[in-house]
């Protein structure tokens, strides 16, 4: 990917609105923080950063005339290409912005848009990124004007008597309905792979943006997956196999992260992404605790799994960047607040072979035992046994081989259905 130079960087200001009180204040001021890091994500400098502090926010402007007046010499002065704003904007709010400010006005969920399609490199991952642009702008076209018959166009795309804005409209619906059909054949597919893959015990880092969720796989698996201290710079699910201390194989796949005000339509169109977090037996919730508001980070991870369901799944804390902590008491605090967590340091593999039995241990409750007699005419099976589980126990007996396993509470119906004849109950 071409590295922007800084002489190519847009100039932007980044505008958040808080309600009165010191708290209010530093929590939108953290927010105004991270507004900055996702501009330089994207590839924008952030040259001013204004808080106004209001009850509610102003319905024609967002911030009020004499803010904007104050955030229009403010451009003018840094010589600003864009205005960012942390909260979604009203289709109103932003044309009425731009004729004031006479530049270019982006929300939180238009930059998020905008660093997605950047980051997007599968053909699944353009296809959800399309999907969540097209949804956030339909409601916008009114001031967008898009003039989309010139990418979706051609003979029969103009109704009569329909203004191009109708027209404009009328296409990216139709589009939206194919990207949902796509998405829907892409979700069939996956779970089609998923079936097909052996009853290995499955793992999913989760977490929010950035928190070292690849640098972890990468020191669990010793994969090489892309891991740079950016937002967002894994979109695609990666699944790679490693072995637990026991021995046995398992999965271990890498998600999207999260982050607050995450747009909605974003997390649907990922769905059938983030479902290698609805079907794995463990989640690994990986928390970056050098940062100054994990705990807030926590929580929006958390919102994120219950909003897909699968909060109640079994989970590992992992607190991250543990060298970066000065504070040695933060960590018996943590200890306390999140029985059973685990502190490492991915980038510097510290600690990773205690992540492992913790892994294991909290598999294990997940799991079941069998006990099995396989003939010896079955060999190929008895070597798959050990592809799928954890033998704890064997024993070559004179009618056929004896198997202590341990399996998946939930393994697949093929699974299932090779090991029922040799099931001793």
């Amino acid at each position: 990917m071409h590295e922007i130079s800084e002489s190519e960087r847009e100039k932007a200001v980044a505008v958040a609105v808080s309600r009165k009180g010191q708290q209010y204040r530093e929590l939108a001021m953290e927010h105004l923080d991270e507004l900055e890091f996702l501009a330089e994500t994207a590839g924008a400098h952030v040259i001013a950063k204004v808080l106004q502090e209001r009850e509610r926010p102003d319905g024609a402007t967002y911030v009020g005339k004499g803010k904007v007046a104050e955030i229009k010499s403010l451009v003018e002065e840094g010589q600003a290409t864009m205005v960012i704003f942390d909260d979604d904007l009203s289709p109103a709010q932003v044309r009425n912005l731009e004729k004031e400010l006479e530049v270019k006005v982006l929300d939180r969920s238009g930059l998020i848009l905008d660093i997605f399609a950047s980051r997007a490199r599968t053909p699944e991952a353009k296809v959800q990124v399309e999907l969540a642009q097209s949804q956030y702008m339909l409601p916008r076209l009114t001031r967008m004007w898009t003039h989309l018959s010139k990418q979706f166009g051609g003979v029969g795309t103009k109704g009569p008597g329909e203004t191009q804005i109708e027209t404009d409209r009328r296409m990216l619906r139709d589009r939206i309905v194919l990207l949902k059909e796509r998405l829907a054949q892409i979700a069939t597919q996956r779970e089609q792979q998923r079936k097909g893959r052996t009853s290995l015990p499955r793992f999913a880092l989760v977490g929010y943006t950035n928190a070292g969720k690849s640098t972890l796989m990468n020191a669990l698996t010793n994969a090489e997956v892309l891991a740079e201290n950016k937002l967002f710079a894994t979109l695609d699910t990666t699944v790679r196999t490693f072995e637990l201390p026991s021995g046995q194989k398992a999965l271990l796949s890498d998600t999207v992260g999260f982050i607050r005000k995450l747009p909605a339509h974003l997390v649907a169109s990922f769905r059938s992404t983030l479902a290698e977090a609805a079907e794995a037996d463990v989640l690994l919730h990986v928390v970056d605790m050098s940062h100054p508001a994990f705990r807030e980070q926590i929580e929006v991870v958390n919102e994120t799994l219950r909003s897909l369901n699968i909060e109640s799944k079994p989970t590992v804390l992992v607190f991250n960047k543990v060298d970066l902590v000065q504070d040695r008491d933060l960590r018996h605090m943590l200890e306390e607040d999140f029985p059973g967590c685990v502190f490492v340091t991915a980038a510097r593999h510290i600690n990773i072979l205690h992540l492992s039995s913790v892994m294991q241990e909290t598999y294990n409750q997940e799991s079941k035992s069998l006990r099995l007699l396989v003939p010896y005419t079955n060999m190929k099976l008895i070597s798959e046994v050990y592809e799928w589980s954890e033998v704890l126990e064997r024993e070559d007996r004179d009618e056929g081989v004896y198997l202590v396993i341990k399996l998946p509470k939930e393994i697949n119906e093929q699974t299932e259905q090779a090991l029922e004849p040799f099931i001793l109950r």
